[in-house]
């Protein structure tokens, strides 16, 4: 189901599903895109504007039937952490930049889609996502709770920040914004253990309104939202400068690549469970088109929402129109309804999103990375630290940082296994892993699962001779060449001056199971010669017969 193809196959029956999916999100999103905008640094009635244009264009091009897109929590925090430096929060001209960075973010998507980059989410691997993601999340939430106490605090509310503020956050709490912040906490912690799926933000949005219109605790003290715009959104052209142009760029890539690893990976996930696929490309393409045809309807950046795609799922979605119905909630707010939040306190966004943000929060995720591959969880670690403690563009970029070097220093330090022979077979397998394996008398036999490159043929042949070094009645070295896919030609002269040395030592080299493009490479380069193609076989148990037979052949002779 490639974009909007979905359409032409839409089955009727799934419209009361996705009907009560839309609704239940749309529901779910209005007081989620109110804190999620003010997480993001700009008024509430942005997040609302980002739930409408966004959604109807996933709905057109989008791959998946269940994912709910529109402003989310971590790509809030990005914005902030971006836009802050160069723009008061709240102004226009914060608001000016946030735009822009939507529209820029998008067409960098759009034009990475065209060109068929979808494979670019590789660089975000599941170790990076880990720990980017429960950092990020502790980051947004432990960010709430100035808002959450209504205490006045100076500057980004950082993790450094907030401990070196402790004694002012503590001393600026006003307690009524206190008392209604931790309810609203409390409220949506029973809702989410009794009644998980629950609009249960809608329900502490309504009973704090509620709660301060009546007892007028504005006049207490107790920050509101105020007036809200009412109204769809005007189409403009982001207002855009080269300097500020430049200054968004970094994060704008960031955010880019963050956004699609985020999308697909949720559509990888929903897709999988119903039994269809998406596309990769296809859905860098329709985030790229949300952020930029968003930007003209006056978007802050827009992804998928993993909390709401797995109420949309659980509520029946089966189709993209799942987001129309919720886009359609969304404009009727904000035609209709956005005086009945002029007295919505502060805290209660808080409570919204450090709620939402410490659910993200996933330890056994990395518990499992530790326990099934270190190097992954060490990576997931590093991804986390770095984002917890330095920032978000600095973790994301410190994981892709640690996940190369950790390929890079696989590729150039490829596992070396001695074979040795599978009694009663004519199997040769790792010695360490097998204890009914045992050495062929005089054979080295060895395998490496990688290509031999320049990466790593120097390592290779040093591997070698320091086992010969140590195993002075080697007579004959077989390599298993099954699992080397390619072969340049700095690894080919290396194997050439690996060739003279066991000629110099008076070690037979034999090859077998060379791939066709492997072989093409030595007969070019002459190695083939070199070695003699009497010297070439099919499989490791022939290359060992037949040295056993030229051996049992001379000494006879």
């Amino acid at each position: 189901m490639a974009g909007a193809g979905w359409l032409q196959d839409y089955d009727r029956r799934a419209l009361t599903g996705d009907l009560t999916a839309g609704l239940t999100v749309g529901v779910m999103l209005i007081p989620q895109a109110m804190a999620y905008a003010l997480l993001a640094g700009v008024p509430p009635v942005y997040g609302l504007y980002a739930s409408l244009v966004p959604l109807g264009v996933y709905a057109l091009l989008g791959t998946s039937r269940q994912l709910a897109v529109g402003v989310v929590a971590i790509d809030s925090l990005i914005v902030i952490a971006a836009v802050a430096p160069l723009a008061e929060t709240g102004s226009q001209a914060f608001v000016t930049a946030a735009v822009l960075l939507a529209a820029m973010t998008g067409l960098i998507q759009l034009g990475l889609g065209l060109a068929r980059f979808g494979f670019l989410v590789a660089l975000l691997s599941r170790p990076v996502i880990a720990g980017f993601a429960s950092a990020a999340a502790i980051t947004i939430g432990l960010s709430q709770l100035p808002g959450l106490l209504g205490a006045p605090f100076a500057g980004l509310p950082t993790i450094w920040r907030l401990i070196a503020g402790a004694g002012e956050l503590a001393s600026g709490a006003h307690l009524i914004s206190a008392v209604i912040g931790v309810g609203a906490v409390v409220l949506l912690l029973v809702f989410r253990r009794l009644r998980p799926g629950f609009p249960a933000a809608l329900v502490a949005v309504v009973l704090s309104i509620l709660t301060v219109w009546t007892l007028r605790l504005d006049i207490e003290g107790v920050r509101i939202v105020g007036v809200i715009p009412q109204g769809l959104p005007r189409p403009e052209i982001p207002a855009a400068s080269w300097p500020l142009a430049k200054s968004l760029m970094p994060t704008a890539f960031a955010l880019a690549l963050i956004q699609f690893t985020t999308l697909v990976s949720l559509g990888k996930t929903f897709a999988r469970k119903h039994n269809y696929r998406i596309d990769a490309n296809r859905e860098l393409l329709s985030v790229g088109a949300m952020n930029f045809l968003g930007s003209l309807f006056q978007t802050i950046p827009v992804s998928g929402s993993f909390s709401r795609t797995a109420v949309a799922d659980s509520a029946g979605a089966r189709s993209p129109l799942a987001n129309v119905f919720a886009m359609a909630v969304i404009g009727l707010t904000l035609l209709f309804l956005t005086p009945a939040f002029y007295y919505l306190p502060i805290p209660v966004f808080s409570a919204i999103i450090m709620v939402a943000a410490f659910g993200m929060v996933d330890w056994k995720e990395i518990r499992e990375l530790l326990r099934t591959k270190r190097i992954d969880g060490w990576i997931a670690l590093a991804t986390f630290g770095a984002t917890l403690f330095v920032g978000i563009l600095q973790g994301v970029l410190a994981g892709i940082a640690a996940s190369i070097t950790a390929i890079m220093f696989r590729i150039t330090r490829p596992d070396i296994v001695e074979l040795g022979h599978l009694e009663g077979t004519s199997l040769y397998r790792d010695l360490e892993r097998r204890a009914d394996t045992h050495r062929v008398a005089g054979v080295y036999i060895l395998r490496f699962d990688a290509s031999f490159s320049f990466a790593n043929a120097d390592y290779i042949r040093d591997h070698i001779l320091n086992h010969l070094e140590g195993a002075p009645d080697t007579q004959a070295l077989i390599l298993d060449a099954t699992s080397i896919n390619d072969l340049d030609m700095t690894a080919a002269e290396v194997l050439t001056d690996l060739l003279r040395s066991l000629g110099e030592r008076g070690i037979r080299l034999a090859i077998a199971g060379v791939k066709g493009r492997v072989a093409d490479v030595m007969g070019s380069g002459g190695i083939a010669q070199d070695v003699g193609s009497e010297n070439f076989y099919l499989s490791v148990h022939h290359a060992v017969t037949g040295i056993q037979e030229r051996w049992e052949s001379e000494a006879a002779g």
